[in-house]
């Protein structure tokens, strides 16, 4: 009989197991990517500078390590960390006999920061044939020299409105997931071809990937997942805020059927009126009521506070 899976934990695969990784990538972006390779049973190692002249001893060489250890700490959790100047022989020898015994190099320098490093996509294939390289940038091909960061990339896709800073460093994390994808390409490719290969990972790319619903004008004011659509809003309630996203057809009818909206077909959510009877149905009831209708009728909504 097949196994009970109401009851027994999926197990997570682990295509990665074997494959050793060293990040010499700081900050954000490469950390992130490399504690989703080690979720994939990836063997990793992460080399960063000595930490600041003066600092405590212990003291992390990435920025991230400084500035919110917390972080710092869930990104390299059971990672090996080796503290190495790479500005020093000694530094590039222990360097270099990692790289003799690494699949795939994870790195966030500009390009022009790897050269002088000896560590050229052009070096490192020359001495480590089976070596593969991602290789974080800000941007993309011959701006990756530009300086930039989360911020200024999001801003660039359209993503940054008003003078509110982005609820999360979207464009950091999105380049995280594209930095492990290619290594998981990279892998692919070293199993059939039998060499290493270079990959860019920008994170500008992901900034406009993530904006790509914006583009295409989904996530506009006109748009049915930007506020046209009068089941997909944020809305004030009793005490508090419901973020609800009654999109489908069925549930924006379960909605209407709730608030007292006579729904003829999908148009009706678009229409001044509903939004208004809906934001009023919604001003009445508090948060528990809400989280016992959605229950109730089926509605996908999430209460907040205020």
């Amino acid at each position: 009989m097949p196994p009970n899976t109401a009851s027994t934990p999926i197990k997570p695969l682990k295509p990665l197991r074997g494959v050793r990784v060293l990040s010499l990538a700081l900050n954000l972006p490469g950390p992130a990517a490399l504690m989703r390779l080690k979720a994939m049973g990836a063997t990793c190692l992460k080399a960063e500078p000595p930490g600041p002249k003066g600092a405590p001893a212990g003291t992390s060489g990435d920025p991230m390590g400084q500035y919110n250890p917390t972080a710092y700490a869930t990104l390299h959790a059971g990672i090996r960390v080796l503290s190495i100047d790479l500005k020093t022989d000694k530094g590039q020898a222990r360097l270099h006999k990692e790289l003799a015994r690494t699949d795939l190099l994870l790195t966030s320098f500009r390009p022009s920061a790897l050269a002088k490093l000896g560590l050229s996509w052009k070096a490192l294939h020359k001495a480590y044939p089976a070596l593969s390289v991602v290789a974080i940038v800000g941007a993309p091909g011959a701006r990756a020299e530009e300086p930039g960061h989360d911020l200024t990339y999001l801003a660039h896709a359209g993503l940054v409105t008003g003078l509110d800073l982005p609820a999360t460093l979207f464009a950091d994390m999105g380049g995280a997931l594209m930095a492990s994808e290619a290594a998981l390409k990279a892998v692919l490719a070293q199993k059939t071809r039998g060499q290493g290969s270079f990959q860019e990972v920008a994170l500008s790319d992901a900034a406009a990937w993530l904006a790509l619903p914006r583009d295409w004008g989904l996530t506009l004011p006109s748009g049915s997942v930007g506020g046209a659509h009068a089941g997909y809003r944020v809305y004030p309630c009793q005490d508090g805020r419901v973020a609800l996203a009654a999109l489908e057809p069925h549930f924006a009818a379960s909605l209407c059927a709730a608030t007292g909206v006579a729904m003829a077909d999908v148009r009706t959510m678009f229409r001044p009126e509903v939004h208004t009877a809906i934001a009023r149905f919604l001003a009445g009831q508090t948060r528990q009521q809400l989280d016992q209708l959605a229950a109730a009728r089926d509605i996908p909504l999430h209460t907040l506070p205020a």
